[in-house]
C-alpha cells in the first residue's frame, strides 16, 4: 500500500536486487511486477516482514487495549517506518509514541496528528519548532516528559516565545515519575510533586498527565509496587487541582501491558477524572520477535487474550561448510540484532549442486544454533546429522526487534506464498 513518505527501492537497498540502476518509477510500479523473494528479486541476506504474522500482531493489541479501554499509542520508535504507523493507527491506535525530536518530525511529515515523545527536551531549537507547530496546527495533539527544572524552563520558554500561554494553555508536558536505577524520571512521589508545583508556578507550560516507564523491572511485583505509586501521584495531583479533567496517565513498554491494564486501569483513573485517559505505549509487538519477547511478553501471563507471531525473518546464504557441524552464513551484525540475544534459526531452503534453489517446501532446522556474528558472517552450528551446503539458504528469526529495523532502510513484505506484497521504508 502507498504512502506519502514512500520511497521506490532502488540498487542502493541492500536486499533488494534491483542491478539495472534506476528505481521503478513508483512502488507501485515495483509491486506490479509481483516479485518472488526466490525469484531473482532479493540479494542475499535481506531482512522481510510476513504479512499474516503482522496483520495477527496489530489485530491482537489493537483488541486488548479496547478490550481493557485502553488508549493506544504504540512506541514507532520500533521500526521507524511511517507505513506501519498507519497501520497502526488504522487498526484503532489513538496515536504514536517517538523518543526524539528527529522521529517526531518525521511523524508530523508523515501526518500523524497525536504524538507522545516518551522523552524530556532540552533541544531549544527542537522545543522552538514544536511549540510553533502547536500554536499553528490546531489538529495536533503533543505532550513530552518533563522530570528536572531544567526542562520545565526550556518547554516554558518555548511555549512562551509562541504565545502558547494564552492559545494553548501552556507547552504541554507528563510529569515523568520513574523509579531507582531506572531510565528517566524522577525517583519519588516527593519530588514528582514537588516539580509539578513547578510547572503550576511556571508561565508557559502545563501539566497534560503522568507519564511512567515500567519496561526495566525484572518482576510483576515490582512493577505492581511502582504502579501503586503512578497511582498516588495521580491521585495527589488530582487532589492539588493540578491536572486536567482529561488527564493522560501513561505507560507500557512490551513486556508488562497487563499489568498497565490491571494495575492503571480505566476504572481506576476514572474514578480519579472522570475525563482521565489511560494510554498504552507497548511497540514491540508489531513484529514480535523470536527470543527476547518470546520470553518477556505479557501473554505469557494471559494465554487467554492471546498471542503474539515473529513476523521478521533474515534470509541469508550458506557460504561455507568447511568442517562437519559448522556453517558460515552470510549474515552478520550489520544485518541482524545481537544487543539483545543472536538471531534463531528456523528454516533451511536448500540450493543444488549448480547454487540454483530447490522447488521443495522450506525444511526445519530445529536444533541448530548461531554462536557468534561478525559484520557480515553468522557462525552457525549445526546438530547432528543435520549438513548444509553452500548456495543454500537459511531463515532466521531475530530477538529485540527495535534493533532489527533501523539496519534495514527498505523491508520486503511477503505473504504465504513468498511473494513481495509490500515494501515498508524505515527512517532510521
Amino acid at each position: 500500500m502507498s504512502h506519502p513518505l514512500d520511497i521506490a527501492p532502488s540498487w542502493a537497498d541492500k536486499g533488494i536486487w534491483r542491478p539495472e540502476g534506476e528505481p521503478s518509477a513508483d512502488l507501485e510500479g515495483h509491486l506490479a511486477e509481483r516479485p518472488a523473494l526466490f525469484g531473482g528479486s532479493s540479494a542475499w541476506p535481506v531482512m522481510v516482514l510476513r504479512e499474516e504474522e503482522l496483520a495477527h500482531n496489530l489485530a491482537a493489541l489493537a483488541a486488548f487495549s479496547e478490550r481493557h479501554e485502553l488508549l493506544f499509542a504504540p512506541h514507532g520508535k520500533t521500526s521507524m517506518a511511517p507505513q506501519l504507523w498507519q497501520r497502526q493507527i488504522d487498526a484503532g491506535a489513538w496515536g504514536i509514541t517517538v523518543a526524539t525530536p528527529a522521529q517526531l518530525l518525521i511523524a508530523r511529515r508523515a501526518g500523524i496528528a497525536r504524538v507522545l515523545l516518551a522523552n524530556e527536551v532540552l533541544d531549544t531549537t527542537a522545543l522552538d519548532w514544536i511549540a510553533a507547530e502547536l500554536a499553528t496546527e490546531p489538529g495536533f495533539e503533543f505532550a513530552c516528559l518533563v522530570d528536572s527544572a531544567a526542562g520545565v524552563r526550556a518547554a516554558a520558554a518555548a511555549g512562551l516565545a509562541h504565545g502558547l500561554d494564552s492559545a494553548r494553555g501552556g507547552f504541554p508536558v507528563l510529569i515523568d515519575l520513574g523509579f531507582p536505577g531506572g531510565r528517566t524520571g524522577l525517583r519519588s512521589v516527593a519530588e514528582a510533586r514537588e516539580l509539578a508545583g513547578l510547572v503550576a508556578a511556571t508561565p508557559g507550560i502545563r501539566i497534560a498527565g503522568v507519564s511512567s516507564y515500567e519496561g526495566g523491572l525484572p518482576t510483576v511485583e515490582e512493577v505492581q509496587d511502582y504502579f501503586a505509586r503512578v497511582r498516588t501521584l495521580v491521585e495527589e495531583l488530582a487532589a492539588a487541582g493540578q491536572l486536567p479533567a482529561d488527564a493522560i496517565v501513561t505507560a507500557g513498554g512490551s513486556a508488562y501491558f497487563d499489568q498497565v491494564a490491571s494495575e492503571l486501569s480505566i476504572g481506576w483513573a476514572r474514578g480519579v477524572l472522570p475525563g482521565a485517559r489511560v494510554v498504552l505505549r507497548s511497540g514491540a509487538y508489531v513484529s514480535h520477535d523470536h527470543g527476547t519477547y518470546v520470553r518477556k511478553t505479557a501473554y505469557n501471563r494471559i494465554p487467554a487474550e492471546g498471542a503474539l507471531a515473529g513476523a521478521l525473518q533474515v534470509w541469508a546464504q550458506v557460504l561455507s561448510a568447511p568442517e562437519p557441524g559448522l556453517a558460515l552464513v552470510g549474515m552478520g551484525k550489520r544485518d541482524a540484532p545481537y544487543d539483545s540475544g543472536l538471531p534463531v534459526p528456523l528454516l533451511l531452503r536448500r540450493a543444488d549442486a549448480a547454487g540454483r534453489l530447490a522447488e521443495s517446501v522450506n525444511e526445519s532446522i530445529a536444533g541448530a544454533e548461531i554462536t557468534a556474528l561478525d559484520d557480515h558472517h553468522g557462525y552457525l552450528k549445526l546438530p547432528e546429522g543435520v549438513t548444509v551446503q553452500p548456495g543454500d539458504l537459511v531463515a532466521f528469526g531475530i530477538s529485540h526487534p527495535c534493533t532489527a529495523f533501523d539496519k534495514w532502510r527498505n523491508i520486503p513484505v511477503v505473504d504465504a506464498n513468498d511473494t513481495i506484497v509490500d515494501v515498508v521504508r524505515t527512517y532510521l
